[in-house]
C-alpha cells in the first residue's frame, strides 16, 4: 500500500520498501536503488541541469540527498523508524550535469538506539566525489 500522493512505484522504486515508496523527494530526484540489505545500501542518480548551481557543477546539496537516502535505507533495518541525528559531508570533487552519481551506505556501528554510518559517493568512472558521515536514532514509532 502506498501513501496518497506517492511517486508512481513503477518509476523508480519498483519492489523496494514502504519506505522508499513514501519517498517522494528522492523519486522526483530520479534516484535508483541499485542495493537494499540490512546495513548497507547502494543508490545512484544522474545530475540533471536543474541539479546545477551557478558554476555548472553539481550543488552540494543534491550530493547531500544522495548520500542522506542512501544512509536512511542502510539505517532501517527492520520494522522502527530510524532517523538521522546529524550528518556530516566533506566535497572532494566537482561533478557536472549528465554524470551519474552512486552512493554507498555502509553500517560502521549500532548499539542500542544510536547507529553510525559512512557513505561514499563516486562519480561514474569510480572517482570519490564526496564522503559523508551519518549518525542516526532509532525511534519507538514504526512505519505505518
Amino acid at each position: 500500500m502506498t501513501a496518497p500522493n506517492a511517486p508512481d512505484p513503477g518509476t523508480h522504486f519498483a519492489g523496494q520498501r514502504e519506505m522508499l515508496l513514501r519517498d517522494r523527494a528522492s523519486a522526483a530526484l530520479g534516484m535508483h536503488v541499485e542495493l537494499d540489505e540490512p546495513g548497507r545500501a547502494v543508490v545512484s542518480m544522474r545530475v540533471s541541469a536543474d541539479m546545477t548551481n551557478g558554476f555548472a557543477i553539481t550543488h552540494g546539496g543534491f550530493v547531500f540527498a544522495l548520500a542522506d537516502t542512501a544512509f536512511a535505507m542502510a539505517c532501517n533495518e527492520d520494522e522502527s523508524v530510524t532517523v538521522a541525528a546529524g550528518a556530516d559531508i566533506s566535497f572532494l570533487k566537482a561533478t557536472v550535469e549528465g554524470q551519474v552519481l552512486t552512493a554507498d551506505a555502509r553500517r560502521r556501528t549500532r548499539s542500542g538506539r544510536s547507529g553510525v554510518y559512512d557513505v561514499t559517493i563516486t562519480d561514474e568512472t569510480g572517482d570519490v566525489v564526496a564522503e559523508f558521515r551519518g549518525r542516526s536514532f532509532t525511534t519507538r514509532g514504526t512505519l505505518t
